[in-house]
């Protein structure tokens, strides 16, 4: 339960400070130079409070639920690389070009339903 806190508490302050950070960029004197770039680049220091949060949730687990993530991962990594890498083609087609905002909840979902199908063959 300890790392569920951690890992809402990172979400807050992603998302608190993308807001602020969105909200400041907006106005005037805000959107260039070092400061800009500070405030455009701001929530990423909970996004690396979120990634340690679920390394050390990976490191507490058992072995069993270990290999599940691992194996979950994986799948992610590797499903997530053959979609873009086959969406790069279809870009070279005229498909419409994707932000790179759309790569983690791709790959996210992707990983969610390699821990579903593990916990269904591991049950």
């Amino acid at each position: 339960m300890r790392g569920l806190f951690h890992l809402m508490l990172g979400l807050a302050a992603y998302l608190g400070l993308l807001i602020l950070s969105q909200t400041l960029l907006g106005r005037p004197g805000f959107g260039g130079g070092p400061l800009g770039l500070a405030l455009t680049l701001s929530p990423m220091l909970p996004a690396l409070f979120i990634c340690a949060v679920i390394i050390r949730t990976i490191r507490q687990l058992d072995e069993m639920q270990r290999k599940l993530q691992f194996e979950a991962l994986a799948v992610a990594f590797a499903g997530t690389a053959l979609i873009t890498f086959g969406y790069g083609f279809l870009e070279g087609a005229g498909f419409p070009r994707l932000s790179m905002f759309t790569v983690w909840p791709l790959m996210a979902g992707i990983w969610c339903a390699g821990v579903l199908v593990g916990l269904l063959r591991f049950r």
